[in-house]
């Protein structure tokens, strides 16, 4: 239970870091190569396990980016298949397969909300703790 309340604490903390950080990344039109725009680069890491049982099917996951990612982010995503590791309090190191969806999006306070509520819904839907959430700032081109 310590090691959960610790991943737990740090997930805020990056969330919260992330949060705050999110509109002032420092990509900015200046800063970013001719050709390019900045936009911010949401990358969420979703476990698929609770203890050793896989709870969250390919199946699951198909609906969950339907229901809940797609309408937030129509403009265009990509979700990997990913391979899931960290060390609990024990010293014991647990793995697990990871869903890893990668979002790019304007830089601001709106597309930090909806990553904030694709994680809330995925943490309801799955009872799962965390996720977690890197956010950085990008100078895209299409």
């Amino acid at each position: 239970m310590a090691a959960l309340g610790r991943r737990l604490v740090l997930a805020a903390a990056i969330a919260g870091l992330a949060y705050t950080a999110a509109p002032t990344l420092g990509a900015n039109a200046a800063s970013c190569p001719p050709g390019t725009e900045p936009f911010a680069e949401y990358r969420l890491f979703f476990g698929r396990s609770q203890g050793e049982a896989e709870v969250v099917s390919e199946a699951a996951w198909r609906a969950f980016l339907a229901d809940e990612v797609t309408p937030r982010f129509p403009d265009g995503l990509t979700a990997l298949d990913a391979a899931g590791q960290w060390r609990e309090g024990s010293g014991t190191i647990v793995q697990e397969r990871t869903k890893l969806l990668l979002v790019l999006a304007p830089p601001g306070e709106d597309a930090m909300k909806r990553t904030d509520e694709i994680a809330d819904a995925y943490k309801r839907a799955f009872g799962q703790s965390s996720v977690l959430r890197v956010v950085t700032a990008a100078c895209v081109s299409f």
